[in-house]
């Protein structure tokens, strides 16, 4: 598919089936499912070319598109999952979880290396398990995003389209999404629109960019960098989940 806003291609993302979209945000995702998306993406970036992955827009405008995909559970579902905590407890330990299954991907990432059918094109200069590990990451926490809004009784609303340009944005900018969000000039009244799409793409590719940068470090020496990928993961996840709930949590004592 294509997007006539941008003009960037998009190619068999829904090749990628609901239930590893699911398995990746949940940190449940193993060795085949990394792969399964490896190729998928890496047929993406083909076809998107070396201009558009090299600038960082392929890969903005791929969790983009796979965010409306992402399961995200209710306050009733969560609580009925951590035995029927509630606030800061119950926050903490959803983002306990999301940093987990944060490290769980590191340490299944590297297989995506060994197959020979996902080699990277030569115009990316990263093994390309690294652009998928930064994916898959990215759907953990905007799962992470929307179920912390969900544990301050701030469920996010509006259309669908709606929804993933708000949880996006929020995801990209470290923060809650407000009502101010939804309404003002310039926020997600006409979510993905050409003007929203074009700036929610800015913004997620400056934050996926920063990402890889950060995860090039897990790449010196291999087997210890996956160890090193792992805690970075987690902590970058927390980080997040952490910054969200602080924003949530001032907003509450407002009200």
């Amino acid at each position: 598919m294509t997007h006539p806003s941008d003009g960037e291609p998009v190619e068999r993302l829904h090749l990628v089936s609901d239930e590893d979209v699911a398995d990746v945000a949940e940190g449940k995702a193993d060795a085949s499912s990394i792969i399964r998306l490896a190729g998928v993406l890496a047929s993406s970036a083909r076809v998107a070319g070396a201009r558009a992955v090299a600038s960082g827009q392929w890969l903005a405008n791929t969790l983009i598109d796979l965010a409306p995909r992402i399961p995200i559970r209710d306050l009733a579902t969560l609580q009925a999952a951590h035995g029927g905590l509630s606030g800061a407890a119950l926050a903490g330990e959803v983002i306990r979880n999301a940093s987990r299954s944060s490290a769980a991907i590191g340490g299944v990432s590297g297989a995506v290396m060994s197959a020979e059918a996902f080699a990277p094109p030569t115009w990316i200069a990263m093994p390309f398990e690294l652009v998928v590990e930064t994916v898959a990451i990215a759907v953990i926490e905007l799962k992470l995003v929307g179920e912390l809004h969900e544990v301050y009784g701030r469920p996010v609303t509006g259309t669908g389209t709606e929804r993933t340009a708000a949880l996006v944005k929020a995801w990209a900018e470290r923060r809650g999404v407000t009502a101010m969000t939804l309404r003002t000039r310039g926020g997600m009244a006409d979510a993905l629109g050409k003007g929203t799409r074009n700036e929610l793409v800015r913004l997620v590719r400056r934050r996926l960019l920063a990402r890889l940068g950060r995860n090039l470090s897990s790449l010196a020496p291999l087997l210890a960098g996956a160890v090193a990928g792992a805690e970075v993961n987690r902590r970058a996840t927390r980080g997040l989940g952490e910054a969200v709930v602080r924003d949530l949590a001032a907003v509450e004592s407002r009200s």
